[in-house]
């Protein structure tokens, strides 16, 4: 099962456009990961992120950052990637424009859709965060729902939760 991250907007207004990165004294981005995750193997598909020490409720886990692409670049990409890896990491930040983040190294866009996730994706600012719904066990895999995905329903869900839907 390809890991799919919305192609759709989560809030219907557009977001303001993306704010400069912080940077450190040294002129280097700040990493806007303020947990620790690490890449693994996941029960529910492939690669997941998994949180390498316990985060505690309504705290921001971190960020997905890549490339920003307009939507029909954003589709464009997905189809071919679906083909050729069955792995997409694409979020909507607006009805025009997406962050494809394919050759990112954050850890969170291994992050797995759940119909029960522990953490929830929002778009602020033109940035992709991650922010978690409960407290959260080191060593616990680290999810999101997914919500509207450019399969529209047609992919079978594999995240095991009680009251899965059953479909992205």
């Amino acid at each position: 099962m390809p890991s799919l991250h919305p192609l759709t907007p989560s809030a219907p207004a557009a977001p303001p456009e993306p704010a400069p990165a912080a940077l450190h004294a040294t002129g280097i981005p700040a990493d806007p990961q303020k947990f620790k995750v690490r890449v693994g193997p996941s029960a529910i598909d492939g690669q997941g992120a998994f949180a390498d020490e316990a985060i505690p409720a309504r705290r921001k886990i971190g960020e997905m950052r890549g490339e920003f692409v307009d939507m029909r670049e954003a589709r464009q990409r997905a189809r071919e990637a679906e083909r050729s890896t069955g792995r997409i990491f694409m979020v909507a930040i607006s009805d025009k424009r997406a962050v494809d983040a394919t050759h990112s190294t954050d850890p969170l866009r291994f992050a797995n859709h759940s119909c029960q996730p522990n953490m929830v994706l929002k778009v602020e600012q033109g940035r992709v965060a991650f922010y978690a719904l409960r407290d959260i066990a080191e060593g616990e895999e680290l999810t999101a729902r997914y919500g509207e995905t450019h399969h529209a329903g047609r992919l079978t869900c594999r995240c095991g939760a009680p009251g899965c839907q059953g479909r992205l």
